[in-house]
């Protein structure tokens, strides 16, 4: 009766181990990586480093996003990085987020999507939200707007987590509604 027991927890351990592996000793969850479609995402910032081959990071500038017609035709997502969100959530560029007909994603924003849509609110005037989301995505589809987010493994900072995280994001990319 105890070898069925153990052979059913060792088992139950290694099917699990198939899809997350957590590390205790380096607080990590290393997920399966995202593999669907091909993604072509912008990046305002430095583009993170991923695991997927099949996600391509393209440059632009906020002043880019301003001038751009074509966002939703060269797109699947826009992505800003931490850096750059004081300045993305200028007024300016709020219509930008709304209208623009993909998603935005505000990495590491400890202030939500409010920020960036709301064309009367300052960056700073927003206090910090300890939700452990570590990317905020942003998308408004005909005057419907719809969020989300993703966090890292119990709000531990490292490369394999943070991999984790952006591989969570290109599956919601994916599943996005269709534009």
């Amino acid at each position: 009766m105890k070898s069925i027991y153990l052979l059913l927890i060792v088992a139950a351990l290694l099917l699990t181990g198939c899809t997350i592996t957590i590390d205790n000793k380096k607080n990590s969850v290393d997920t399966v990586p995202y593999t669907g479609k091909a993604l072509h995402l912008a990046v305002v910032g430095e583009a993170p480093s991923v695991r997927e081959q099949q996600v391509k990071f393209s440059a632009i500038t906020l002043e880019e996003l301003l001038g751009s017609q074509s966002l939703e035709a060269d797109y699947d997502a826009v992505f800003i990085m931490k850096e750059h969100l004081p300045e993305a959530a200028d007024a300016r560029y709020a219509k930008v987020y709304k209208t623009a007909g993909l998603p935005f994603f505000f990495i590491e924003s400890k202030k939500s999507y409010m920020p960036f849509v709301l064309e009367d609110v300052a960056y700073e005037d927003i206090k910090d939200i300890n939700n452990g989301v570590y990317a905020t995505g942003y998308f408004n589809s005909e005057g419907k707007w719809e969020f989300w987010g993703t966090g890292l493994h119990n709000d531990t900072i490292n490369s394999t987590n943070i991999k984790s995280a952006y591989s969570r994001v290109f599956e919601a990319i994916n599943n996005w509604p269709q534009k």
